[in-house]
């Protein structure tokens, strides 16, 4: 039977219910995500802070409480530095203290009715994020020859850049207003990580982890645009999966690092595959985990980044293919064997698909349309089956060698003889 209380609910919820116009500004609000756990599971470490919390998600957890009394001295710090006082600034964060609480999706109910302690929240652990990006860009510490654990040159080498870690992890944000209340934080945030180049302005961003995604999308300076036809349209190529690097490199494809381009600079021309510079170390696993995470969440926030990795765990299935992009220039190994740089982006490439509206997309589609080319396919084949085989090399070169003696020698009677 049905429940009619259930019924008399529904009819009440509907009657009540909000206009949709007021639920796409409510949603709009929402930039900050509590990674769930079916995203988690993949990989629990790379969206959990190790050193230090950053807003409500993870504050006051265990073993992230050691942070706090360095955190306190942070606050001091800074408004020392500043001149002015801290209530000056909780009075400018309390004028937009529901849109700090509406960034974060979902927020615990005991931040909606403890504004004091949010807000508290907010001041120091904006002050301290100011002053680790001020210490990491900074010619010289102020505390240069101290025993300060953190604000030193020993804290700059072996603890900062576990803080700057942790301040590129989803859960681990805080919105850009309350950064901006106290000074203009984009410019050092683009020096923290991409130190010596210079970047076009990037507007109103919403976080630490959306200023990095902007950087790594930019182009880096002024260069000519690379040469390819324009990304439009192409006729759908099915769902194909992308030939390994190593198997398009049969197929005639060279592959150029495009040093300047940002990772959406993915182009395919006469068959020429340029791909960006990218530098993979012991971060880089958890970056791009959170980075996919935002732009998963985040609506309206773009898919470049799902994309980039998408398209370079197709090409990377073993050590083979790496060591080609390495030594072509595109990657930059500093986490050990190529192996595990093929392992890692198996691994992030878990659950993630292709936009097909994505320009990625349409080089996708380019490069296998040039394989099926029936030259370029029958060249893939023939290395594929005979040239990989150290036994077949070794006897095509003795029949080479074989057959260059024997034209030598016919040469040479021939000469003779004509004498």
């Amino acid at each position: 039977m049905e429940d009619p209380n259930w019924v008399v609910q529904v009819d009440v919820e509907v009657k009540n219910m909000r206009d949709t116009s007021e639920e796409t500004k409510q949603w709009k609000k929402n930039s900050i995500y509590e990674v769930p756990a079916w995203v988690k599971d993949l990989n629990k470490k790379a969206y959990m802070p190790h050193t230090v919390s950053f807003g409500p998600y993870h504050h006051r957890k265990e073993p992230l409480q050691r942070m706090e009394e360095h955190q306190h001295r942070a606050l001091l710090r800074f408004f020392r530095r500043c001149g002015k006082s801290v209530q000056s600034f909780l009075e400018a964060l309390t004028k937009v203290v529901q849109d700090l609480k509406d960034s974060y999706e979902p927020l615990d109910p005991k931040w909606e009715k403890d504004t004091h302690g949010f807000l508290k929240i907010m001041t120091l652990d904006g002050c301290f994020m100011l002053e680790i990006l001020l210490a990491s860009t900074a010619d010289q510490l102020e505390d240069d020859d101290s025993k300060d654990p953190i604000f030193s040159k020993h804290g700059n080498l072996y603890i900062m850049p576990h803080i700057r870690r942790d301040m590129l992890m989803l859960e681990n944000q805080i919105p850009m207003q309350v950064v901006v209340k106290k000074e203009r934080a984009n410019a050092l945030i683009v020096k923290s990580w991409f130190p010596n180049t210079h970047y076009s302005e990037m507007g109103n961003c919403l976080h630490v982890l959306d200023v990095y995604r902007k950087i790594l999308l930019q182009q880096k300076g002024n260069h000519k645009k690379q040469e390819g036809r324009p990304l439009g349209k192409d006729k759908s190529s099915g769902d194909e999966i992308i030939r390994s690097a190593t198997e398009l490199n049969e197929a005639g494809i060279q592959f150029k690092v495009n040093k300047k381009g940002s990772l959406k600079d993915i182009t395919f021309a006469g068959g020429v595959l340029r791909l960006p510079l990218i530098v993979v170390d012991d971060a880089t696993e958890s970056i791009f985990l959170n980075l996919i995470a935002f732009e998963r969440f985040h609506v309206g926030a773009g898919n470049e980044i799902t994309s980039y990795v998408f398209f370079m765990d197709n090409i990377m299935d073993n050590a083979m293919d790496v060591a080609l992009l390495r030594s072509s220039g595109i990657i930059q190994n500093a986490i050990g064997n190529d192996k595990a740089v093929a392992k890692l982006f198996n691994s992030l490439s878990k659950d993630i698909t292709l936009d097909p509206e994505s320009s990625v997309d349409v080089v996708h589609k380019r490069v296998c349309e040039y394989c099926k080319k029936p030259w370029n396919k029958w060249r893939a084949n023939l290395i594929h089956a005979h040239y990989r085989n150290p036994w077949v090399i070794l006897s095509l070169i003795i029949a080479a060698i074989f057959l260059f003696a024997v034209n030598i020698v016919q040469t040479v009677y021939t000469i003779l003889g004509v004498k």
